[in-house]
């Protein structure tokens, strides 16, 4: 809900924007006042979202009174004159609604104002549950299912990738790229030569990651091991005292 009020010298219009705001469901009118100087005490009192307000008005002009709020809110700009658009965009204004109002118009204003106020939330990331990657035998590219992935080693201008059906493969990526690209929570890395999956551990000795489906085991350095722990936090149980 967008909480808005009106400020306009001529009460005709405070009425017609009036209907408008109570035909549009994501709006909520606070105040309307034909007194610019009562708006600004408004702000300090309430939450407001959006103005509509008029350019011209004896005791302070729309575009002062823009100046004056310095960006607080967002303003949709209504008056009867046109003259005002450009300098009124200028100031960052949402819209510019020239008088007398329709409800065409109106929704359209408001509803790029609902598009600044309250964006639309991001799409979630679409993470595929497998990965090609470029061997070193040109054109050549192997799908490996994520899920199959035991555990990561780096070498020099290489990874090893170990699955759990025994294989090793060798691509031409670095650890960087695979870290980033492997959903967050499932892997972790242990070492900067070493990146495992969380799900197939089998047994953490001080510095050694045992790991199922393998009988190698992949360290823990230093520098990754506070990190490496806090992810495992919420799975290690422990008496309660």
């Amino acid at each position: 809900m967008i909480n808005c009020i009106i400020i306009d010298d001529e009460q005709h219009a405070i009425d017609l924007l009036t209907h408008h705001i109570q035909q549009t469901p994501f709006l909520n009118l606070l105040y309307s006042t034909t007194e610019p100087l009562e708006g600004l005490q408004l702000l300090h009192q309430h939450k407001v979202d959006l103005i509509f307000l008029d350019v011209q008005m004896p005791s302070m002009s729309g575009i002062d009174f823009i100046k004056a709020i310095n960006g607080r809110s967002k303003v949709i700009l209504t008056t009867a004159y046109s003259e005002y658009a450009m300098e009124g965009f200028e100031h960052e204004i949402v819209d510019y609604l020239l008088k007398p109002i329709s409800f065409a118009r109106f929704i359209k204003g408001a509803q790029r104002a609902l598009t600044l106020i309250q964006p639309p939330p991001a799409a979630p990331k679409e993470e595929s549950d497998f990965i090609f990657v470029k061997t070193e035998q040109k054109g050549k590219l192997i799908k490996i299912n994520i899920k199959d992935i035991v555990f990561i080693e780096g070498l020099k201008n290489y990874v090893k990738i170990h699955t759990r059906q025994g294989e090793g493969i060798i691509a031409l990526l670095n650890m960087k790229d695979l870290e980033e690209r492997l959903p967050a929570g499932e892997f972790a890395r242990t070492h900067k030569s070493f990146l495992l999956s969380t799900a197939c551990i089998r047994m953490i000795e001080g510095n050694v990651v045992h790991l199922e489906h393998t009988k190698e085991t992949v360290p823990v350095g230093d520098t990754y091991r506070e990190a490496f722990m806090n992810l495992m936090k919420g799975k290690i149980m422990t008496n309660r005292k």
